[in-house]
């Protein structure tokens, strides 16, 4: 091995250990969800963007402001309201008269972590501002386009659809998030130590950024080399197979669907220190992947998770 490639090789090596400290300190601050934190973090590493559901006050957005203070991104939080404006979250360009032009004020997207607090609390005219800025990672106003920080990734969070005064995100805008997932009551043990516990916003406040943005976009590309076999792949086409031909789902998940899975799998397999996938990497992302992009009948939505989880035992592993 030359001089320059072991040098590559120990940057590369200590790039991973940081990445582990980054894991362990959310794990440390949103207390007993370490499967959730772990599917933030490949969520990140995959280059995609993360929509959290459930009910106010189980940590989505102590998970989002974590996440972005273990990376050292900047980060800004827009609070979704049935009044905001799409010039609220995208910028406005404002006449200055004494240089006889239009000056452009970047919103608050463009930042590295771009928190969408409540997002379906908005009109769907502003849940929009964030689908070009989510698929392309640039936003175009008035006729200009406006290249958006890297990394760039949102978390929106987003409160049960049954609850008052929520607009429900249409099917292109769900799709656009590469996972979701959910955070729940803490068990027991668990509640108990928040509740004798340090505030978790003082913990919050006294945790430094143990990588860099620069390092994610590096992270990116080493989990692009994540190798991934071709009986694995078999397994992911009978899974996208198998959603489309189940009676239950009303549409099953398209290739882009697909391809998000394999990434997000490569992610969580060098998370766990691996350079291949391997089929619990599959099974671990395929609900979070899924549960947002099929859609059920009318009056099934509870029953979406025994479906996915039904349908994983029903597709035989290579």
């Amino acid at each position: 091995m030359t001089e320059i490639s072991l040098q590559k090789s120990t940057v590369a090596d200590d790039r991973k250990v940081r990445l582990k400290q980054a894991v362990d300190t959310v794990n440390q601050i949103l207390l007993g969800k370490e499967q959730q934190v772990k599917l933030a973090f490949s969520c990140l590493l995959a280059r995609g963007h993360l929509l959290i559901e459930d009910l106010p006050g189980v940590g989505k957005t102590t998970l989002a402001h974590a996440l972005a203070t273990v990376i050292g991104a900047h980060y800004q939080r827009i609070q979704f309201t049935s009044d905001l404006l799409p010039a609220d979250i995208l910028g406005v360009s404002i006449y200055r008269r004494d240089q006889e032009k239009f000056e452009f004020h970047p919103g608050p997207i463009f930042a590295e972590l771009v928190l969408a607090d409540e997002v379906n609390r908005a009109t769907p005219k502003s849940q929009s501002a964030l689908l070009e800025a989510m698929a392309e990672g640039q936003v175009t106003i008035e006729g200009d386009t406006h290249i958006l920080p890297k990394p760039f990734i949102v978390i929106a969070t987003q409160n049960p659809l049954d609850l008052v005064g929520t607009f429900p995100l249409p099917d292109s805008q769900l799709d656009r998030f590469l996972l979701s997932i959910t955070l729940g009551f803490p068990a027991p043990e668990v509640e108990r130590e928040l509740l004798t516990a340090i505030d978790r916003a003082i913990v919050l406040k006294d945790t430094s950024a143990l990588i860099s943005p620069v390092d994610v976009l590096e992270l990116n590309k080493d989990c692009q080399e994540i190798h991934i076999s071709e009986a694995l792949l078999d397994y992911v086409q009978a899974l996208l197979a198998e959603t489309r031909n189940n009676r239950w789902f009303q549409t099953g998940l398209s290739p882009r669907a697909g391809i998000a899975l394999l990434q997000c799998c490569k992610a969580y397999a060098f998370l766990n220190d691996r350079d291949f996938v391997v089929p619990d990497d599959i099974k671990a992302i395929f609900p979070a992947l899924a549960r947002h992009r099929i859609t059920v009948p009318h009056g099934m939505e509870i029953a979406v998770e025994e479906q996915i989880s039904g349908l994983l035992n029903q597709v035989a592993i290579p």
